[in-house]
């Protein structure tokens, strides 16, 4: 809900990195204003209205490269995947599952020889997820001789961006430099027999994509496509941690050669492969009868109690601020930061993605003074959600928040996250 939380900012007036801490593109922000930020049903049928013109672009795409039957499968099993694949298709839009919509409408220009259009999708992909640039170098790969074409359509929207950005050393700062420390950084101490288990697992979840694949490229040696998957793969690989939302890149690629080779194939290997669909069915599908069970779930209700106990103790005009990364709280809370950080990423050098169990710290530099920024606000409502996860991080571990947390009281507290208010209220 990092975005979302985000765009709460945003709709109050806030500029995206210069008023907002944000290490992500700015449309992965943007895109939610469409709905006016509203989570709920809101933004539940946003992503289902999403997924639905994914669906139609990979029907357009596979039909244009050959016919309405392989549209029709491309559709479908797009439609399959994106529901069974990761919990990421099931949560609020985040920047890898907001890449598919620009990366397949890139590739149906890019195919239809439109150099223009496909350069300014990937240039919109690329402002909500910076592996847009593999889908630029897919488009390079179908249109090369149009390559200058597809550079300017490229840098139209991404130019338009920078143009409105709040502060363009704030968003290199934050959504190119901090990225960049976070990529060089691996997340576990063998990342390439991670890399290899995830793939293999992934690759045979989608078993019935490798098939129709297979069959494909069995009758036909497509360079374009080869390209198209080569980059797409290599995206995945970027920073070697092989999360199951960063193979939302890959499935384009692998989604349309298999879409044709099971067109092409009756018996018996395209029976076997629309078969194999089982798999991510039989694996899957008994969880939803104990989806209320999952730690995912569990996380977000101790959220909503706790946004419910500083309702309580809130005032008309209160200020929130968050230490972790617990971004639902702003959604749950609907209440304005205190400060340009929402999270505490920049404050402790330490990725979200692991500070809840290591403490290591990617990047120092900053740090310091963005505490000290910290100490200088006022919240009228502090909410801890990291500290009992992981004690090196605590607030009073640093030295310049201990006077500043002084200034707060507890008032209440759930299994993650305790909540404050100022003394002074």
């Amino acid at each position: 809900m990092f975005p979302l939380a985000a765009a709460l900012q945003l709709k109050r007036g806030a500029a995206l990195y210069r008023d907002v801490w944000f290490d992500k593109p700015p449309l992965s922000a943007w895109v939610y204003l469409l709905w006016g930020a509203a989570s709920g049903p809101t933004l539940r049928i946003a992503g289902a209205v999403y997924d639905l013109l994914a669906c139609g672009l990979a029907f357009q795409l596979a039909a244009t490269l050959w016919t309405r039957r392989e549209g029709s499968l491309a559709a479908g099993l797009l439609a399959f995947f994106l529901t069974f694949d990761t919990a990421a298709a099931a949560l609020p839009l985040g920047a890898d599952l907001l890449l598919l919509v620009p990366h397949l409408a890139a590739m149906l220009f890019a195919v239809r020889k439109q150099p223009l259009l496909a350069g300014i999708a990937a240039g919109v992909g690329f402002l909500m997820n910076a592996k847009g640039l593999f889908v630029l170098a897919a488009c390079g790969a179908f249109l090369w001789p149009s390559l200058p074409l597809v550079l300017v359509g490229f840098l139209l929207p991404c130019g338009a961006a920078l143009a409105s950005l709040g502060s363009v050393p704030a968003w290199y700062a934050q959504a190119w430099h901090w990225p960049s420390l976070y990529a060089a950084s691996p997340l576990v101490s063998d990342p390439i027999r991670n890399g290899l288990l995830r793939t293999g697992n992934w690759l045979g979840f989608h078993a019935t994509l490798v098939i129709g694949a297979g069959l494909y490229y069995s009758r036909n040696r497509d360079w374009k496509m080869i390209a198209w998957t080569l980059f797409a793969l290599a995206g995945v690989v970027l920073g070697w941690r092989f999360f199951p939302r960063y193979f939302f890149l890959l499935l384009p690629a692998l989604l349309l050669p298999a879409a044709r080779g099971l067109a092409d194939f009756r018996r018996p290997l395209a029976v076997l492969a629309m078969l194999a669909l089982m798999v991510p069915l039989v694996r899957f599908g008994p969880k939803y009868l104990t989806v209320a069970t999952s730690p995912d779930l569990a996380m977000d209700r101790d959220s909503q109690g706790a946004a419910r106990i500083a309702l309580q103790v809130s005032k008309p005009g209160s200020t929130l601020y968050v230490w972790g990364y617990r971004p639902e709280l702003f959604v749950y809370t609907g209440l304005p930061a205190a400060t340009r950080y929402i999270d505490s990423q920049a404050l402790t050098g330490v990725p979200a993605d692991r500070h809840l169990t290591q403490s290591t710290v990617v990047l120092a530099e900053g740090t310091h003074e963005a505490r000290e920024e910290l100490a200088k606000a006022r919240p009228d409502i502090l909410m801890d959600g990291l500290s009992l996860f992981n004690a090196e991080l605590s607030m009073d571990h640093y030295s310049e928040l201990r006077p500043w947390l002084m200034n707060y009281r507890e008032v209440g507290r759930t299994k993650g996250i305790v909540i404050y208010t100022r003394i002074s209220q």
